[in-house]
C-alpha cells in the first residue's frame, strides 16, 4: 500500500479516514547497486540449440549446481553429478572410483537368475490378467536391474517398504508369489506378515509408503543398532506431498533410510519433463542430504550404489536418495495403453539397454556359464510360471463377510451392526431359493 493512497481506491486521492493518509511520502533513497547475476545453469549440450523434451529425458548428465559450505560435509557423501554405471549395455565392465563391486561368478549368476525369474513371473501375471484371472497387474518389465540390485544390497535385518510394482524385491526377500497374486485377484488386502521377511505390504496410494518407511526408520534409530530401511517409489510419487514430508522428517531426524526412486520416465502418461525441470536426485540437496543417480538398467551399479547408500545411513549420517534412471518398457498397469502417449522409437531405444541381456553378455564374455546353464534357468522360469497359473486358478474366493474384520483393533458396535445387516441380506437370497 503506497503512502497517501486510500486502501479502498486505486486513485491517488488522499484518504482522510486513515491516520496515515496525511503523511508525506519520504524522499526516495538511492537503491544499492544490484549484484551481478551468475549465468544460468544449462544442460551439458551445445548452446546453439535447445533440447527437446524427449532429449532432456534421454540425457542423464547435467551440470553441477552450486553448493554452499555445509558443516556436516565431512560426514556426507559427495553429491554426484553423473550417471553411475558399472556395466555397459554391451556387457563390458566400467570402473568407478567411488562405487566398486566385484561379485563372484556365483553371485553374477544369482543376479541373472533373479532377474529372469522376476520377468517370467511378471509376464505370466500380465497374461493371467488378460484372461480375466486377475483384476489388475502393474508390470515391472525393464526395471528388473533396479529392483534386484537394490534388494540384493539389503541385509536380512533391513526393512523394505514397497509401492505396488516391486515384485522382484519380493522374490529376493523370499515372499511367496501367491501373496502378490491374491492381492491383485481381489482375494486379500495383502496376506503376508511383514515381520517374516521384513518386506512390508504393497501400498497403492501413491507416495504414502515413503512416510511409513521414514517413520519406521526413525523408530529403528531410537532402538539402536545398525538396521537400515529402504523405501521404494517412482518418479511420479515425487510430486506428492507425502514424499516431500518424508524427506523433511528423514533429514531432520537423521533417519537411517534410503529413498530409492525408480525413475522409469513416465508417471502413467505424464513424462518426467512435466513433473520436474532439474534432475530428480538433486532434490535431496534441498532437504539437506545427498543424492545420486545410477543406471537403473545396470544391476551391478544398482547393487554397488545401494549398498554404499545403506552403509551411509547406518552410521547415523541421515538419509540418502538413489535415483535409478530406468525405463518402463510395458504399460503402467494392465488398464493402460502406452501407445497412446509415447513413440515406439523411444521404446526400441531402451530395449537395446535391456538389463538382463547386458548381464548375460558379461557372463558369456567372462566364461562364467554356458548354454546348458541358461537352458536350465529357462526351465526353472517355466516351472515358476506353471506354479503361478495353478495358484491363481485354484485360489478360493474369500467370504464377503471378511470385509468387516480388522476395521478396528477392538471392534466397534456400528461395524457389528453392519455385519449383521449384511448377513441378513445374504440370507435373504437363500430363503428366496428355498421358496422357489
Amino acid at each position: 500500500m503506497w503512502p497517501g493512497r486510500c486502501p479502498a481506491s486505486s486513485s491517488s486521492t488522499s484518504c482522510t479516514t486513515t491516520p496515515w493518509a496525511a503523511r508525506r511520502p519520504s524522499p526516495r533513497r538511492p537503491s544499492p547497486p544490484r549484484p551481478s547475476r551468475p549465468p544460468p545453469r544449462r544442460c551439458l549440450r551445445s548452446s546453439s540449440s535447445r533440447a527437446s523434451p524427449r532429449e532432456r529425458r534421454r540425457s542423464p548428465t547435467y551440470a553441477a549446481a552450486p553448493t554452499e559450505t555445509d558443516p556436516n560435509e565431512s560426514r556426507r557423501p559427495r553429491m554426484t553429478t553423473e550417471l553411475i554405471q558399472l556395466l555397459t549395455p554391451e556387457g563390458r565392465r566400467v570402473h568407478h572410483p567411488e562405487y566398486a563391486v566385484d561379485p563372484s561368478a556365483a553371485e553374477l549368476r544369482g543376479l541373472h537368475r533373479d532377474m529372469v525369474l522376476a520377468r517370467r513371473l511378471d509376464a505370466e501375471a500380465v497374461t493371467l490378467q488378460r484372461q480375466g484371472e486377475l483384476a489388475l497387474w502393474p508390470s515391472l518389465l525393464g526395471q528388473e536391474a533396479a529392483q534386484i540390485g537394490s534388494a540384493r544390497a539389503l541385509r536380512p535385518e533391513d526393512h523394505a517398504f514397497p509401492s505396488y510394482r516391486e515384485h522382484g524385491v519380493a522374490l529376493v526377500r523370499n515372499l511367496d508369489p501367491a501373496h502378490l497374486l491374491s492381492l491383485f485377484r481381489g482375494a486379500s488386502n495383502g496376506s503376508w506378515d511383514p515381520a517374516e521377511n521384513n518386506f512390508h505390504l504393497y501400498t497403492l496410494v501413491i507416495g504414502s509408503q515413503a512416510l511409513h518407511a521414514t517413520g519406521y526408520a526413525m523408530g529403528v534409530a531410537k532402538d539402536g543398532g545398525d538396521t537400515a530401511v529402504i523405501g521404494y517409489f517412482g518418479d511420479g510419487a515425487t510430486s506428492q506431498g507425502d514424499v516431500a514430508e518424508a524427506f523433511t522428517f528423514g533429514a531432520v531426524y537423521d533417519a537411517p533410510i534410503v529413498f530409492f526412486c525408480q525413475n522409469n520416465q513416465w508417471a502413467i502418461s505424464e513424462p518426467t519433463e512435466r513433473q520436474m525441470r532439474a534432475p530428480l536426485y538433486r532434490r535431496a540437496a534441498g532437504f539437506g542430504f545427498p543424492g545420486v543417480r545410477v543406471d537403473g538398467n545396470d544391476v551391478l551399479a544398482c547393487l554397488a550404489v545401494t549398498r554404499a547408500a545403506l552403509d551411509h545411513v547406518r552410521t547415523g549420517s541421515g538419509p540418502m536418495l538413489v535415483e535409478a534412471y530406468t525405463y518402463r518398457m510395458g504399460a503402467h498397469t494392465t488398464s493402460d495403453d502406452p501407445t497412446r502417449y509415447r513413440d515406439e522409437a523411444e521404446v526400441e531405444e531402451w530395449r537395446a539397454k535391456d538389463p538382463i541381456l547386458r548381464l548375460r553378455r558379461l557372463l558369456e564374455r567372462e566364461g562364467h556359464t554356458d548354454e546348458a546353464w541358461f537352458a536350465a534357468l529357462d526351465e526353472e522360469a517355466e516351472t515358476l510360471a506353471r506354479r503361478v497359473r495353478e495358484i491363481v486358478r485354484t485360489m478360493p474366493d474369500p467370504d464377503p463377510s471378511v470385509m468387516f474384520e480388522n476395521v478396528y483393533a477392538d471392534g466397534h458396535a456400528l461395524v457389528d451392526e453392519e455385519r449383521a445387516g449384511f448377513a441378513a441380506y445374504q440370507e435373504s437370497f437363500v430363503d428366496a431359493g428355498r421358496s422357489n
